[in-house]
């Protein structure tokens, strides 16, 4: 059974028998190493405010890698401007919607999204969402805005792409490898600088768009970017109690879920939306080319400005990735007996997401496109899983979390299941199309609709014919 480390702080964490107690003092230091990984956070540990989630989740999303999910549904897919809107709005709102819901439990419980995952995975079993987690978040996602914020700086001061984006990750490390509090800071401080760049930017590509221009929809279109969108917001979702573990347990929760939820629906709708009004007025070469399409619309001092909050938003984005993809592989299972074990892994993640970002300056616009829908393709079914377990086991105790001998496989057969299904059946994209699209085309791609019913299904009836999963504490 796991107990406190001994170098844990002396007063009572306030951690029920069983769970892993995160060594060290850490407090409310900015410029000092976030001691541990993913274990439960001391009581005396705690602290913050909701009001500053607002802003946690609002930086990261002013980047042109959220305007791109918008261009991509006028410029690549065909949509109508108003068509386009309503899709990026509905995606938007799912994804916000239900990372404010996931962010509640961080204050109780005090650990990261992936050890909460373990309740409907078990502790070996939740290797499947963390692992993809580790992957898709502290490469993957780092990767993309990387190559995002590199190609801002390069079009703004014409230093090669290379070194651009050896700046933008060398930035990006420093403020992930510190940890929580300086994360945290950053997007404050960002925060006032990319919302009066981006509201001004955003005025001007608006007042130019035009929604009436004629377009040629391929078919399905709506529902693939809806999955685009969906995509994109449903993304942070794998992150959402890393930002709220330092919080006291008595936090309003209406507070936590209010300012999550808005600051990335509003962050990720609104930028999305500037996108397709782009796609409206820039030729679909030069929209889906990258930030250059963008700032073509604007005067030469604004376009300059736009230009350092897309790499400044870039950062943004990546200081979360990069932090919650060490995280999640800490909540893997995987014992590292480092104080600073998830700097160490922060550190290890960004060096290979460097090496992937530079593959992917060229044709950058496509695997952006593949990369939205596959994050989506395993995400619905993780929340299919998250979410029935919650209403199988409303209030369960911390050391469910903790035990590597309790199992709950429903949870990662359900996922696979529903994630093989659905992409057999559903998925349109560049890479392969299922069985459903190639024949229906207008059916667009309804795969994290059909992998989180599937997966719902298959982990309910589960625990249905073999009587189990409401357990809500650990028997010795």
């Amino acid at each position: 059974m796991a107990t406190r480390d001994q170098n844990a702080p002396v007063s009572d964490p306030g951690a029920e028998p069983g769970v892993l107690v995160r060594e060290g003092t850490y407090g409310t230091r900015v410029l000092e190493v976030e001691p541990g990984g993913a274990e439960f956070i001391p009581l005396n540990e705690r602290h913050g405010k909701p009001l500053q989630l607002f802003w946690t989740w609002t930086s990261p999303n002013m980047e042109f890698a959220t305007i791109f999910v918008g261009v991509l549904g006028v410029a690549g897919f065909g949509l109508g401007f108003w068509e386009a809107a309503l899709a990026l709005v509905l995606g938007s709102a799912i994804g916000g919607l239900t990372q404010g819901i996931l962010s509640l439990r961080g204050p109780k419980y005090g650990v990261p999204q992936m050890v909460l995952s373990r309740f409907g995975f078990g502790y070996w079993g939740n290797i499947l969402p963390a692992g993809l987690n580790s992957v898709t978040a502290g490469i993957g996602w780092f990767a993309v805005n990387s190559v995002s914020g590199a190609l801002a700086l390069n079009v703004l001061t014409h230093l090669p792409q290379v070194l651009c984006l050896i700046i933008i990750v060398a930035v990006q490390l420093v403020v992930a490898f510190f940890g929580y509090n300086l994360v945290h800071v950053f997007e404050r401080y960002a925060f006032p600088i990319l919302t009066i760049i981006f509201l001004i930017a955003a005025g001007v590509i608006l007042s130019k768009a035009q929604p009436g221009a004629p377009h040629k929809t391929i078919p399905g279109a709506f529902l693939i970017e809806l999955g685009a969108s969906f995509g994109y917001a449903v993304g942070w979702n794998p992150y959402a109690s890393d930002y709220t573990r330092y919080l006291k347990p008595d936090t309003s929760k209406k507070a936590i879920a209010w300012w999550t939820g808005a600051g990335l629906f509003l962050s990720c709708a609104v930028l999305e939306i500037v996108g397709a009004a782009v796609g409206t007025v820039v030729s679909p070469g030069n929209a889906l080319a990258g930030p250059g399409g963008m700032t073509s619309l604007l005067a030469t001092p604004l376009a300059d400005l736009t230009l350092l909050a897309i790499a400044l938003g870039a950062v943004s984005a990546n200081v979360l990735n990069i932090y919650s993809g060490a995280l999640s592989f800490t909540a893997i299972g995987i014992k590292l007996p480092l104080t600073a074990r998830r700097a160490i892994v922060a550190l290890g993640f960004g060096i290979i997401g460097f090496f992937l970002a530079w593959s992917g300056l060229h044709d950058a616009g496509t695997k952006y496109e593949n990369f939205l829908l596959i994050i989506a393709y395993w995400i619905a079914p993780w929340l299919a899983v998250y979410f029935c377990d919650l209403l199988l086991r409303r209030n369960p105790h911390e050391n469910l979390l903790f035990s590597a001998r309790r199992e709950n496989w429903a949870g990662p057969v359900a996922m696979l299941i529903g994630m093989g299904i659905s992409i057999w059946l559903f998925s349109n994209q560049t890479e392969y199309i299922g069985v459903v699209p190639t024949h229906i085309g207008s059916a667009g791609d309804l795969t994290f609709e059909a992998g989180f019913l599937i997966t719902a299904v298959v982990y309910l009836g589960w625990h249905a014919i073999a009587r189990t999963g409401r357990e809500t504490t650990l028997t010795t």
